[in-house]
């Protein structure tokens, strides 16, 4: 068989081309890399969504926990004010043995901030010797302010969670503030 013979019988199948087949490769692997890059991305998204999401609840329930011990107490002591902006980082409250978290003895419950990063703080409780992280992810160190009782008014806690799992990004930002009356305290 003749070279000729032999390469018109080649030209003669259908088939595809070195280069076709090259540029066909190209797109498929520029739509699989953009493919890859979307779900990525939609991973990190849900990732970042559940963490602040989470970071959210901890401080709901924080100050769910907060709020009923505190409508029970019968005082507070505040911390000192080391910016002179009248918020503390640090509160200890009084449960009178009534309180369903005292369990029929009078105890001393302390929410307090402390450092857990750059521009991040926890707030824990502390019972005795027990102490539990009850929210984290806080941009302030004092998220505490406290009025104490007057002729006209009970004893007032102003609580302000701000937070934010990425703290270099303040857009991110969620506040949870409520004031917290003191039910028990007397008016002077």
């Amino acid at each position: 068989m003749s070279l000729r013979r032999f390469a018109r019988r080649l030209r003669g199948r259908d088939g595809y081309t070195l280069v076709e087949l090259i540029v066909v490769l190209s797109i498929f692997l520029f739509i699989v890399t953009a493919l890859t890059q979307l779900f990525s991305s939609g991973a990190k998204a849900e990732l970042d969504m559940n963490r602040r999401f989470q970071a959210q609840q901890e401080a709901r329930l924080a100050l769910d926990r907060m709020r009923r011990e505190l409508h029970c107490a019968d005082s507070i002591v505040p911390g000192a004010d080391g910016d002179g902006d009248g918020n503390v980082a640090s509160i200890t409250v009084s449960l009178p043995s009534q309180c369903p978290s005292a369990k029929g003895q009078n105890i001393s419950v302390v929410y307090d901030t402390i450092s857990a990063g750059t521009n991040r703080w926890k707030v824990r409780r502390t019972q005795s010797t027990v102490t539990v992280p009850v929210a984290d992810y806080l941009t302030t160190d004092d998220p505490f302010r406290y009025t104490g009782p007057s002729a006209s008014s009970r004893g007032l806690l102003h609580v302000d969670f701000p937070v934010n799992v990425y703290p270099n990004e303040g857009w991110k930002q969620w506040r949870l503030v409520d004031d917290i009356v003191l039910r028990n305290t007397l008016r002077q």
